[in-house]
């Protein structure tokens, strides 16, 4: 059963990690996942073995809390980072900064404070001052030292560490001023007068709770995906009840419920048109800027927006299940995803913490072997406790993942989970289902050819025969015999020869409709050869004895398809077409839309091993389909893609689905994924670097040969710095625009 809580307490990737530790160690736990970005718990749960009250041990016991998600009991948490909070933090430290560094830049102060007599007013005042600032970001200590005593350390110890180092040097140092005056030991008073630390303690609690304020500002844009599509979601209704129209809710629509949506107004639900002709605007779902009309018959989705006529619309489905509320899922299942290409960074994250706090202590104890200077030692330690930055490694991920989905909607475009975003970067063979993928799915009855008996009598036997299957090319042959007012004979023994055709008994007498697969008799090659070669599909209608006649049916390329085509070329993918048809057809349509290799005559049961072959030979497949004959196919591929109009089936196999019929699309989702991943390399080798160049550096390790070292409050400004910089660089994503033929 999948589980899901909110957690409290996580900062940064170490967070994450240790939850993600805790958790996956149960037994009974498994698809376990930890979002940093939305402080959510993920996991599939056995619930012979492992209970709610278990998983919120477990991360109880790494240091944090977990609330199961939807429990309308728990309040929700203040914002850490109010910017009232903020503001009055920000003139503590100036007025602290002021004592303490004033006289070093040429700022008066009163000469009492100058003078070394009194210079315990200065070191009081600025200590006074911190109180408050120490105070509002009390959080820091809190959950810092719990993690540390938990032995789970994170982003908030290495702060509280930081920045509580120097609250107990600069008291100290107080004390000793306070002792000097008293012993009147001037030396003891001049030393430590310099080496009160309260402005760095100030500075940086003030300054990485100035970049969480940013950051968060900028995280909160990432998820807007998920509140702007809740926006779609009309809040109320109305009903025709008794010829009435009543608003109500649209949490309280029953299927079967009878609609009045009026122009300008959103469709409440997915539904039926049953009365009333108007333009609706689809945009939000499909991405496709022009209306669609809507008559007696069309189906509605919710969400879209009825424009200029009144529709009287039966619902089809509860709000629960519509196709907005299903969109809404999968980017919200797709954002809590990780992409393979994280792994790196959430095994480094475990350790990351415990590695600095390991590094402070060791320079810390190198420099005063070295230096023989307590407060030169103690700077070096902090600067590395404060300058680290686990928070970026474990915000590069979920952030560009977060938006790439987002952006995908806005081109109708459905991406299951960040791992297939991650691989369809990496797509360089897409195989292709022609019918209803490449071409319209609708094929038309072209041509009739007849032997031994008149066209009406064989439509009206096809007719007979095929009423029985949903086959498309079923569909064609009887909309035809139907609009010639054509009856049919009554069948018994129907079968479905699975990919071959169809078969069943008339008049004692039994029939058979397929292609060459089938067939076992004689027939006029010349005249097929001839119908194939113009693209047609053909189908035989015979006995055990003869031949009857021929059908030939057409089946309309998408303009779309012949676009997407050459895309694919540009995007050095190759593109393979399967079709049941035969290989005559088959070029025929190929060479139409530009497709060079055809595997033609595949049966339904072949498809998935022709993936499989692909795959094989080293390929990173994508397979496009769009029926059922396509879901394990498209299951087998390294992508599967799914065409919106396809069956469930197909769209429930499938981790990539297009909201509307257009193959380019599939271009756009790999233009996409290269986009996403490229800006969490970037994001990665940034973090990466980040922390690799500067760790050192507030080591100390330039100061020998440069004098170069980083002060506390400069890398404390460097850490927030780090975290924005990946939270800007993955909104960029929203910039994107698809590229065209």
């Amino acid at each position: 059963m999948k589980k899901k809580f909110d957690i409290k307490g996580m900062t940064c990737a170490s967070c994450q990690a240790h939850v993600f530790n805790a958790v996956s160690k149960l037994d009974g736990a498994s698809n376990v996942n930890v979002n940093l970005l939305k402080n959510t718990l993920e996991l599939d749960c056995d619930e012979s073995k492992l209970n709610d009250n278990d998983i919120i041990k477990s991360v109880d016991n790494a240091g944090y809390k977990a609330i199961p998600s939807g429990r309308k009991d728990v309040k929700k948490e203040e914002k850490d980072y109010k910017l009232q909070k903020l503001i009055f933090a920000l003139v503590d430290m100036f007025i602290i900064m002021y004592f303490s560094m004033g006289p070093m830049i040429g700022l008066p102060l009163p000469l009492i404070f100058e003078n070394h007599q009194y210079a315990y007013l200065n070191g009081l005042i600025q200590f006074i001052f911190l109180i408050p600032i120490i105070i509002l970001n009390k959080h820091y200590f809190i959950n810092g030292l719990k993690r540390l005593f938990k032995f789970s350390p994170n982003m908030d110890s290495l702060i509280a560490l930081g920045s509580g180092a120097s609250l107990v040097y600069g008291i100290f140092a107080l004390i000793m001023i306070i002792i000097g005056i008293q012993t009147q030991n001037m030396a003891l008073i001049e030393r430590y007068h310099m080496e009160l630390y309260f402005e760095s303690a100030g500075m940086i609690l003030t300054l990485v709770s100035l970049g969480k304020y940013f950051e968060n500002r900028s995280k909160r844009k990432t998820t807007q995906a998920i509140t702007k599509l809740l926006d779609l979601t009309p809040k109320m209704a109305l009903l025709l009840k008794d010829n009435i129209e009543v608003e109500i809710n649209v949490d309280d629509i029953k299927v079967g419920d009878v609609l009045i949506v009026k122009p300008g107004t959103s469709i409440p639900i997915d539904g039926k048109v049953i009365d009333g002709m108007s333009s609706v605007d689809e945009s939000t779902l499909t991405g496709e800027s022009m209306p669609v009309l809507k008559k007696i018959g069309s189906l509605v989705k919710s969400g879209t927006t009825n424009i200029n006529g009144i529709l009287k619309i039966e619902a089809t489905c509860e709000s629960n299940d519509t196709t907005l509320q299903k969109i809404i899922d999968l980017v919200d299942v797709a954002s809590n995803s990780k992409a393979p290409i994280a792994r790196l960074a959430d095994k480094i994250s475990l350790y990351f913490v415990p590695a600095v706090i390991g590094i402070a202590i060791v320079t810390f104890i190198v420099w005063i072997l070295i230096s023989h200077d307590f407060e030169f030692s103690l700077a070096r330690a902090i600067s590395i406790l404060v300058i680290s930055c686990p928070c970026a490694l474990g915000l590069a991920t979920p952030v560009a993942i977060m938006v790439g989905t987002y952006k995908a909607v806005n081109y109708g475009i459905l991406i299951k989970s960040g791992e297939s975003l991650e691989t369809l970067h990496k797509v360089n063979t897409i195989i292709l289902d022609k019918t209803g993928t490449i071409t319209y799915g609708k094929p038309h009855v072209t041509d009739i050819i007849t032997y031994h008996i008149d066209e009406e009598e064989l439509l009206k036997i096809a007719y007979s025969l095929e009423k029985n299957s949903e086959h498309p090319l079923s569909y064609s042959i009887n909309q035809l015999a139907i609009s010639k007012e054509i009856t049919s004979y009554e069948v018994k023994h129907f079968e479905n020869i699975l990919g071959k055709g169809i078969k069943g008994v008339i008049h004692d007498q039994e029939y058979f409709i397929g292609n060459t697969s089938l067939i076992n008799q004689e027939y006029d090659l010349k005249r097929y050869q001839e119908l194939s070669n113009r693209g047609k599909t053909v189908i035989f209608v015979f006995t055990n004895r003869e031949v009857l006649g021929m059908i030939a049916l057409k089946d309309e390329v998408k303009p779309s398809t012949i676009d997407a085509i050459e895309m694919f070329k540009k995007l050095e993918v190759e593109t393979i077409m399967l079709t049941g048809d035969n290989e005559d057809t088959a070029k025929v349509i190929a060479e139409e839309c530009g497709i060079t290799k055809v595997i033609a005559k595949v049966l339904p049961e072949q498809k998935a091993k022709v993936v499989e072959e692909v795959k094989a030979s080293g390929k990173i497949v994508a397979m496009v389909g769009d029926g059922i004959n396509d879901s394990v196919a498209l299951t087998m591929a390294n992508v599967g893609i799914a065409m919106g109009s396809g069956t469930d089936v197909a769209i429930e196999s499938a981790e990539v689905v297009l909201m509307k019929d257009d193959l380019s699309e599939v271009a756009t989702a790999i233009q996409l994924s290269k986009k996403v991943i490229a800006n969490i390399k970037m994001n990665l080798f940034w973090a990466f670097f980040y922390n690799i160049l500067f760790i050192p550096i507030a080591a100390g390790v330039l100061y020998a040969p440069f004098h170069i070292t980083l002060s506390p409050m400069i890398c404390a400004l460097a850490m927030s710095l780090s975290s924005i910089c990946v939270v800007l660089n993955a909104l960029r994503i929203n910039n994107f625009k698809k590229e065209k033929k």
